[in-house]
Formats: C-alpha cells, structure tokens, sequence
C-alpha cells in the first residue's frame, strides 16, 4: 500500500494540471479573446494617456 500512497499525489498534480491545460487552451480565441483584447487595449490607452499628461504638465 505504500506505492499507492506514493502514487496518488503526482497523479492528482498531473489531472490538475492537465485541467489546467485544457482551461487555457479552450479560452483561447473567440469572444474571450476580443474581451481580453479590448481590457488590455483599454489599460494601454490609459497608462498613454497619463503619461502623455504627465509630461505636459512638466514642459508647463
């Protein structure tokens, strides 16, 4: 019994990981892909945005 007790640990890690995997993979693309790509698009705009008020306010 003692190699099913030295088994079952990796064998979790490794379905976890694979679920994991999968997860990744299958929300990869599609209508999650043009939301992530709109949030991320969005936060660029506003770091740009405060930078570019930023050096305004230094050249005044």
């Amino acid at each position: 019994m003692d190699y099913v007790s030295a088994l079952v640990p990796p064998v979790v890690m490794a379905v976890f990981f694979i679920g994991v995997v999968r997860v990744i993979v299958k929300t990869q693309g599609g209508t999650a892909k043009a939301k992530e790509d709109a949030a991320v698009d969005a936060a660029i705009a506003r770091r740009e945005a405060a930078r570019s008020g930023s050096a305004a306010a230094q050249d005044a």
